[in-house]
């Protein structure tokens, strides 16, 4: 797990840039048309989810399920955020092995897919981000309003259900070499039903019920998967379309606030491309990160080290 500090901040340090000009035809609808249906992509879910929390409160929600499901949804967040994103993906610290498989099994428990083949499609996108080969861009797929749904589909959810690249283990290489790390891979499946389990139990426990084991599964368990998961596929297909991009980079990668604070600092996601093995995502005082802190916070307790950030002078250099 020992990074290459003296690489460049300006491409993760498995992958070149490529050099194919971008298919781009998403760009051609109108930005208000894009804007809307993004923006009611990522917040209606949302509405939805307080509109029931609303209604089945003091019955079928409490106190104790929000605590467990917001626990829950923290803990597999920062698996998949901090862990297979900033850590295995990207290398942009260094800390513990016993942290880094804790990390594993946590990103596990958020039911993503094994962290090698996450890491190694992650690896993938910023290969070919909105280019060919890029496994969830939601440019690659026709012009106008067809196009738009089609695109919006499949980078946020539709890329899951596709045929894996046959030569995604290239992008791995480095990985495999700690035995623990594939051990925890291809278990995945066993952190998943660990994640179930754990809010079933907290949920039990601290009501005494049945009743209330049953609405922690619910609520700490499929509640904050829906959470978890949607957020994620949000960078993936928000964040590639509506947003800023102060930064140069190869791609359409755009920061959005929204996507930015929900996702723990994930959606600041024009700074990530143009700095790909940044620890720090939010640059600015002003953009949450959430998972930079806990990254600055392990480091204060001896659990992180050589965190990689941008200076000055390289933020200036690939400012817009």
């Amino acid at each position: 797990m020992t990074p290459d500090l003296s690489r460049s901040m300006d491409q993760p340090p498995e992958l070149d840039a490529p050099t194919s000009a971008p298919n781009l035809n998403f760009p051609q609808l109108a930005p208000l048309t894009i804007r809307i249906a993004t923006l009611a992509v990522v917040i209606v879910p949302f509405l939805g989810l307080i509109a029931a929390i609303v209604i089945l409160w003091g019955w079928g929600f409490s106190g104790i399920h929000a605590g467990v499901m917001a626990g829950m949804y923290l803990l597999t967040a920062v698996g998949v955020t901090v862990g297979y994103h900033r850590l295995f993906t990207h290398k942009s610290f260094q800390t513990y092995p016993a942290v880094t498989w804790l990390l594993a099994i946590l990103g596990s428990m958020a039911v993503e897919g094994p962290v090698l083949k996450w890491v190694a499609q992650h690896r993938r996108h910023h290969q070919h981000s909105d280019h060919e080969d890029d496994p969830h861009s939601p440019h690659l797929h026709g012009a106008g309003f067809g196009g738009m749904v089609r695109g919006l589909w499949h980078a946020h959810v539709g890329w899951v259900f596709g045929k894996d690249s046959p030569n995604l283990r290239r992008y791995v290489a480095d990985l495999t070499s700690d035995p623990v790390l594939g051990v925890i891979s291809n278990l995945w499946m066993l952190w998943a039903l660990l994640g179930l389990l754990i809010p079933t139990l907290l949920g039990g426990l601290l009501t005494l019920s049945w009743s209330g084991a049953l609405i922690g599964f619910i609520w700490g368990g499929l509640a904050r998967l829906f959470l978890v998961h949607h957020v994620t596929w949000s960078v993936n297909s928000i964040c590639h379309i509506w947003g800023r991009q102060p930064f140069r980079s190869h791609d359409q990668s755009r920061n959005n606030v929204v996507v930015g604070v929900l996702a723990l600092g994930e959606g600041w996601h024009n700074n990530h491309h143009a700095f790909p093995t940044s620890a720090r995502h939010g640059l600015y005082w002003w953009q949450i990160d959430l998972s930079y802190y806990l990254i600055l916070f392990m480091q204060c307790i001896g659990l992180a080290w050589d965190i990689r950030t941008p200076s000055v002078e390289k933020m200036a250099e690939k400012a817009m």
